[in-house]
């Protein structure tokens, strides 16, 4: 038996996760998000938009909305853009191991739209300047695997 889950939102709730620091780049990034779930069918009112600093608040705010088991899944979004120090490295690790720790913890869709990129042209590409758009590619990741943990 195969078990894959369908690309039809109108049953589950999501909350989106944006990190306001490089705002700019999530923002197109909220955009795709919004418009991917929407064209599945997912009513305004079951989507929240939670906005934080920056995307090392992303896993403890994924972690609290979770815990209120109101959310089939929660979508993830920000840039990480790398600088001249070690910071890049630090965050992006941090919130990539974050966001994996709250989805195991709660056996829930954590999904990872966090851009990591070396430059702005990069995150730029990646966030629908090119007509690719990473967090459009994520809510739709997002609505087939909350249909897939309903399945399990």
């Amino acid at each position: 038996m195969v078990i894959k889950g369908k690309h039809a939102a109108s049953e589950f709730r999501f909350a989106i996760i944006l990190s306001l620091f490089n705002e700019f780049i999530g923002q197109k990034l909220l955009d795709g998000a919004l418009n991917t779930l929407k064209e599945n069918g997912c009513p305004d009112e079951n989507i929240d938009i939670i906005k934080v600093p920056g995307a090392f608040e992303i896993p403890v705010t994924a972690d609290i909305l979770l815990s209120k088991n109101k959310y089939d899944a929660v979508i993830c979004l920000g840039a990480v853009i790398r600088g001249e120090t070690p910071h890049f490295e630090y965050v992006s690790q941090s919130v990539s191991s974050g966001i994996t720790q709250v989805a195991i913890k709660h056996s829930k869709p954590v999904l990872f739209g966090v851009l990591t990129t070396d430059n702005i042209e990069q995150a730029l590409q990646r966030a629908g300047n090119k007509g690719e758009n990473k967090g459009s590619d994520v809510s739709l990741a997002a609505i087939e695997m909350a249909d897939l943990m309903r399945k399990l």
